[in-house]
């Protein structure tokens, strides 16, 4: 028996880096990957294809890993960078979007660094009895919520602070 639980996040902020040094990281998924905690190990599928592969937490006798797999497609024109869920990898469907844009400044509409927005859903399963769905729950999403908070935070950093 497993416990589902619902993950969906959402982020805008503006950096002071330039559109294309933000968007050729955010493009690159091993590279951006590597800004995101805990992740044990990412593989290359193919075709845009990664599986990612969590770090386990929990204790020795009881713990928990997330793997899942996504397909991502980026799109340098649009400044977007997309991924959805591959089914029948690992004990997650993860999708979500990078948007990314020119930032423009307050008065004179020179530009001011790159605006983001990023967003995350989707679904992990827990091997927990459904007994515990009440405290696994709000836990599972609040571990998410703290890595991806991380993420942002190690971009916001590698692209010189927010705007």
């Amino acid at each position: 028996m497993a416990v589902s639980v619902d993950i969906d996040l959402g982020y805008e902020f503006s950096v002071k880096a330039s559109f294309d040094e933000v968007f050729d990281i955010i493009s690159d998924v091993p590279t951006s990957v590597g800004f995101f905690p805990k992740v044990d190990q990412l593989v290359n599928q193919g075709g845009g294809v990664y599986r990612w592969e969590m770090e386990k937490v929990g204790t020795a006798q009881v713990n928990i890993q997330t793997i899942y797999a996504s397909k991502y497609v980026s799109d340098r024109r649009r400044g977007s960078v997309i991924w959805t869920p591959v089914k029948g990898v690992g004990n997650a469907l993860v999708g979500g979007s990078w948007k990314a844009s020119t930032a423009k400044g307050n008065t004179n509409g020179t530009t001011n660094g790159t605006a983001l927005e990023f967003k995350v859903n989707g679904t992990v399963d827990v091997p927990l009895p459904g007994l515990m769905k009440m405290v696994v729950v709000p836990v599972v999403q609040s571990e998410f919520e703290k890595l991806v908070d991380r993420y942002i935070a190690n971009l916001i950093k590698k692209f010189g602070g927010e705007v």
